[in-house]
């Protein structure tokens, strides 16, 4: 009754008269028009004040939560697919893919669509900045204060105060708090 049939994305009445009173966006919080919002009662969808989720991006609760924090920016094209936490005064850049979702592939008789998705908790803290073109697969954890480089696959956790690059992203610079500096790692 929520969904169509042969269809990922809820119906019109839902969008227009359960999800206004379910979810919440804080004050001055902009979502696009032309934004694909596939938020469903049953799971929740935070925006915090002040957050923007620009135009061609797609937000997704069907198998888990996503909380945007404020002053967060969500850019032009991104994909994000719960379970999803994000914090507050991130920065993602273009056609960046968040996803929390994996479908399973294990049993050969029976396509991967239609088997049994595995679902892992993303959680971005505060003050990151995420490149363009970048993915971030479920299970993932981005500490405060990292920047993530354009067009990286993470696929471990990033620590806090550190810069991750390429596929799989590996960590290339650590603030150094003695020195306030960043520092290579070799």
């Amino acid at each position: 009754m929520l969904i169509p049939k042969n269809d990922h994305k809820p119906r019109l009445w839902v969008r227009i008269f359960l999800n206004p009173f379910k979810h919440k966006r804080g004050k001055k919080s902009i979502v696009r028009w032309k934004t694909r919002m596939d938020v469903f009662p049953f799971n929740n969808f935070q925006l915090g004040a002040k957050s923007i989720i620009e135009d061609f991006s797609t937000i997704n609760n069907g198998v888990g939560d996503v909380i945007i924090g404020s002053n967060t920016i969500i850019g032009l094209g991104n994909v994000i697919i719960g379970p999803v936490s994000i914090g507050n005064n991130v920065m993602f850049a273009q056609n960046i893919v968040v996803s929390g979702l994996n479908h399973g592939y294990e049993d050969v008789n029976i396509p991967p669509a239609f088997q049994k998705v595995n679902v892992k908790q993303i959680t971005i803290a505060d003050d990151v900045w995420i490149g363009a073109n970048s993915v971030i697969t479920a299970g993932v954890t981005i500490g405060k204060h990292s920047v993530i480089g354009g067009g990286s696959v993470v696929t471990k956790d990033v620590p806090p105060y550190c810069i991750a690059v390429g596929n799989p992203a590996k960590i290339v610079k650590k603030y150094n708090a003695e020195t306030l500096t960043w520092d290579k790692v070799l």
